[in-house]
C-alpha cells in the first residue's frame, strides 16, 4: 500500500499559492477593486467581529475574493456562522487562513545533559467562509447598497454587442487585466476605471484573444512553460496584434496599452531570434480574430452572407 501524501505545511502551501499568482502575471498584494472601492472605500478583509485581518491572511483572502468574485470583505468560520443562527450553503468551499501561535518544548543540552525549555513559533491553518456563502445571517452582515458612479463616458454599442456574444467568463474588479488559463476566465478592471471607452475595449479585446488560446479552442501554447519565457512573449505578441485587428474590425481607434511597454524587449528578442516570428504571430492573431467573429456573428447573418 502506498502512503498518502503528507499534507503541506502552511508555509509551503502559501508560498506555492503566491507563486501561482505571480506566474499568471498577477501581484496578489495589490488590493483588487470591487464595488466598495468604486465608492472610494478600500478595506482589509474583516472578521465576523469587524476586526481586520492582518499579515499574510490579508493577501490570502484578497486572492480568494478575486477568484470567487466576492464583494463583501467579511469572513467567518463555520462554527461562527452556526452561533449566529446561520448556515454555510451546501457545497461551498472555504478559504484557508492561518494563525501564528507560540509554544515551548524541552530540549537537552548536548554538552551538559541539562534540560531546558525552548520557545518556538508555529503556523496553523483553519477555514473561513465569506458571508456571501452563508444563509440566514443577521441583517448587519448584509452587503450595503452602493450607488454606482455615473459613467464618465458612454459605452460603444457595436463593441458591447460583439463582446456580449462571446461566451467567455469575464469578471470585473481589481486593478489588473489578465486571462487565467487554469480557471479559463478573463479579469478586467471596472469600465469606469479606464480613461476612455476605447481603452476598455482594447484591453478586453487583448484578453479575449488570450482566451482563444485555451486547449478547447485554438490550443495555442508556443511551448510556454513559465511566465516571461519566450512562449509567453510570443503569446503576448499574438494578443497585441489580434487586439489591433479586432479594434479595426469594430471601428475603434486605440492606443498601445502602457503596461505592454514592458514586453517590447522580449518581443525584440523573439523577432531577432526568429525572422518568421512576426509573420507567424500575425497569422495566429488573424486566426484568433476570425474565431471570435465566427462565434459573435448570428447564424441567420452567416446564412444571409
Amino acid at each position: 500500500m502506498t502512503k498518502p501524501d503528507k499534507p503541506q505545511d502552511p508555509h509551503t502551501r502559501i508560498t506555492e499559492r503566491i507563486l501561482a499568482e505571480l506566474n499568471q502575471g498577477v501581484r496578489p498584494w495589490l488590493k483588487p477593486w470591487s464595488s466598495d472601492a468604486l465608492a472610494g472605500r478600500v478595506t482589509r478583509p474583516l472578521r465576523a467581529s469587524g476586526e481586520p485581518y492582518r499579515g499574510i491572511n490579508v493577501i490570502l483572502l484578497w486572492m480568494e475574493a478575486v477568484a470567487s468574485g466576492f464583494a463583501s470583505p467579511t469572513w467567518m468560520t463555520y462554527r461562527q456562522a452556526q452561533s449566529l443562527g446561520a448556515q454555510v450553503r451546501k457545497g461551498e468551499r472555504g478559504a484557508p487562513v492561518v494563525y501564528c501561535g507560540s509554544s515551548t518544548k524541552t530540549k537537552q543540552d548536548e554538552q551538559t545533559g541539562e534540560e531546558r525549555e525552548e520557545g518556538f513559533r508555529f503556523l496553523k491553518s483553519y477555514t473561513v467562509f465569506n458571508v456571501e456563502q452563508i444563509d440566514g445571517l443577521p441583517e448587519r452582515f448584509a452587503p450595503q447598497p452602493i450607488d454606482p458612479p455615473a459613467l464618465p463616458f458612454p459605452r460603444i454599442d457595436t463593441a458591447e454587442a460583439f463582446f456580449a456574444a462571446i461566451p467567455a467568463e469575464v469578471r470585473h474588479g481589481g486593478n489588473q487585466a489578465y486571462y487565467n488559463v487554469s480557471d479559463d476566465r478573463i479579469q478586467l478592471p471596472p469600465f469606469e476605471a479606464f480613461h476612455d471607452p476605447e481603452g476598455y475595449y482594447a484591453t478586453r479585446g487583448h484578453e479575449t484573444i488570450h482566451w482563444t488560446r485555451h486547449e478547447s479552442r485554438l490550443d495555442r501554447s508556443f511551448g510556454r512553460k513559465t511566465w516571461g519565457d519566450e512562449g509567453y512573449a510570443r503569446e503576448e505578441l499574438v494578443a497585441e496584434l489580434g487586439a489591433a485587428f479586432l479594434a479595426a474590425d469594430l471601428g475603434i481607434a486605440i492606443e498601445p496599452r502602457p503596461d505592454h511597454a514592458a514586453y517590447i524587449g522580449s518581443w525584440i528578442q523573439v523577432l531577432e531570434n526568429d525572422k518568421r516570428a512576426i509573420v507567424q504571430a500575425a497569422a495566429h492573431a488573424e486566426r484568433a480574430v476570425a474565431y471570435l467573429h465566427q462565434i459573435a456573428t448570428p447564424t441567420d447573418m452567416k446564412e444571409a452572407a
